[in-house]
């Protein structure tokens, strides 16, 4: 498990310069800094970096010269520094964004507990962090509209685009390519490496289905179950997708005690003391998760005539990779347009066809392997 944080800049007066750490008691030597600086200098790019100094293991993310910050995960020596990159680069934006004020101090305690978490996550969590950081939703938007992109063309329209500041679009592009969201090929005669969209993300509130199904016998009594049933309902009657909803629903669900709770709730209706047991699994605020749930319309709250209450999905959230079939409409009106190299809508037709057959064979493999 990681056991420290640290935020560092190099200035030219008094080289390494510690803005912030978590846990404060935690001490880094100035000869570590400087390692860790002049092992970034050597490539002098952003970018993460790892390497063992004496008894540390340290991951290292670099925002690049425009910037200057370098964020160190202090890890424990049996740690893999590879698993925690996805998990730097997110927290690195968030960073940079509230360096105003130093309103990102206060924020590293809250950053360290969401980096430890990292590599424990799940494809779903991961999904939802992705889908939060507003450059990956740009991205993915642009090439909902396009399909392919070349990058030198993306990181231009990015930076006027994105007002804000930092922007790494190679970190962004590394992690949307792990997520098999986008593929990074080169085509000949082209200048500059291209970036086709391969998958897209589908995000939005479902029904709790197996509550739905029979809530008796998930725990809630049967003189409850109609007005259930009204309730989930009469939400969805009114229900529209919108990002807005979506980035609310996401920011509770990488709460990973939201997500604990949320992961029971998703299979059984239970009442305030089947929560509280949850404590036991990291769940200390239960109060205020009830209260975040309640308040992003996720649950619905139920007595009976003894004054029992019952907690139960209002509605879930559904979040997946699909296959962009409307892709192929896309390409026939930019190639109709003439507003994309033939050779580029050839390699993107070849892109996506090994694209279908590597989801399909995924799919066929984890079907067999639950026979």
């Amino acid at each position: 498990m990681p056991v420290g944080l640290v935020v560092m800049r190099w200035d030219e007066r008094v080289g390494t310069e510690i803005l912030a750490k978590h846990p404060e008691e935690i001490n880094v030597t100035d000869k570590t800094l400087m390692q860790v600086y002049s092992t970034h200098e050597y490539s002098g790019e952003s970018g993460m970096i790892s390497l063992m100094i004496g008894s540390l293991n340290i991951a290292s993310y670099y925002t690049g010269p425009d910037k200057g910050f370098y964020i160190l995960l202090l890890l424990s020596l049996d740690d893999d520094p590879d698993s925690y990159e996805g998990g730097l680069i997110d927290i690195s934006r968030i960073i940079l964004q509230n360096m105003a004020d130093d309103a990102y101090v206060s924020m590293i305690p809250t950053l360290f507990r969401r980096l430890s978490v990292y590599p424990t996550l799940n494809n779903e969590q991961r999904l939802a962090i992705t889908y939060q950081d507003e450059i990956k939703r740009m991205i993915l938007n642009r090439l909902r509209d396009e399909g392919v992109v070349s990058k030198s063309e993306l990181m231009v329209w990015l930076k006027d685009q994105y007002k804000q500041g930092f922007v790494d679009l190679e970190g962004v592009l590394i992690e949307l390519v792990k997520r098999e969201i986008v593929k990074e090929t080169s085509v000949k005669g082209m200048p500059s490496e291209l970036i086709f969209l391969i998958q897209d993300v589908v995000a939005l509130r479902v029904p709790p289905v197996k509550m739905l199904d029979d809530p008796a016998s998930r725990g809630l009594p049967a003189q409850l179950v109609e007005d259930y049933k009204i309730e989930v309902k009469k939400f969805f009657q009114n229900y529209r997708p919108t990002e807005g909803d979506n980035l609310r629903i996401i920011d509770i669900l990488i709460n990973p005690q939201v997500y604990e709770t949320l992961k029971l709730l998703r299979t059984a209706i239970v009442t305030k003391n089947d929560l509280e047991k949850l404590r036991k699994k990291g769940v200390d605020d239960l109060d205020n998760v009830l209260k975040m749930l309640w308040d992003t319309q996720m649950i619905q709250v139920f007595q009976d005539e003894r004054n029992n209450e019952y907690y139960a999905l209002l509605s879930d959230f559904h979040m997946n990779l699909i296959f962009p079939k409307y892709l192929l409409n896309i390409i026939r009106k930019v190639y109709d347009q003439k507003s994309k190299a033939n050779q580029v809508l050839i390699e993107y037709l070849t892109v996506l066809e090994n694209s279908y057959s590597d989801i399909k064979a995924a799919a066929k493999a984890e079907a067999k392997a639950k026979v």
